[in-house]
């Protein structure tokens, strides 16, 4: 659900993408960085490997930590993933392809959400170990163990640099 007036308009407009290019960037990246509030206030940025789906980013990670904890006290949050970031040298510049996303993160506690999401990252990264990937999840929901965070995607914005749109323009 995006909240229109709480968000800054993107500045370069025309370097925008669209909707369904940001999602499907969201889709196929492996990593993003997580940007939360820190301790003290400081802000704490951290890769994290993620699925996305449905408006939803997810992923696992410790029941206790920074991360968890920044995650309890402020649940807005920023994640970026970065597609492309190509240097031309030449031209002192990049061509680069990014998505930014804000939104809620919530500690997930229902354990069908957790097979689920738990289900969705062992798909994604597991390649040929998928009864691994389930063994392990069980193991980890028995032992309650497991932690999984979900983030409500509020807004988001993709932006290419302009090599990047020439190239696309044909230029």
């Amino acid at each position: 659900m995006e909240k229109e007036n709480s968000f800054r308009p993107m500045r370069r407009i025309k370097q925008a993408l669209s909707r369904e290019e940001c999602e499907s960037i969201l889709s196929s990246a492996s990593c993003g960085v997580l940007s939360l509030c820190g301790d003290g206030g400081y802000p704490y940025g951290v890769p994290v490997n993620h699925c996305y789906e449905n408006g939803k980013i997810t992923f696992h990670c410790a029941k206790q930590g920074h991360k968890t904890d920044a995650i309890k006290r402020c649940g807005k949050v920023s994640f970026c993933v970065i597609a492309r970031d190509d240097v031309i040298s030449e031209k002192r510049t990049t061509a680069y392809i990014s998505v930014i996303a804000f939104g809620t993160a919530h500690i997930v506690e229902d354990e069908a959400r957790l097979r689920e999401i738990a289900g969705n990252i062992g798909k994604k990264f597991s390649g040929d170990y998928p009864d691994d990937c389930l063994a392990e999840t069980e193991e980890t929901i028995r032992n309650n163990t497991l932690c999984c965070v979900e983030i409500t995607v509020e807004h988001m914005t993709g932006k290419c640099g302009l090599e990047v749109l020439r190239e696309r323009n044909g230029k």
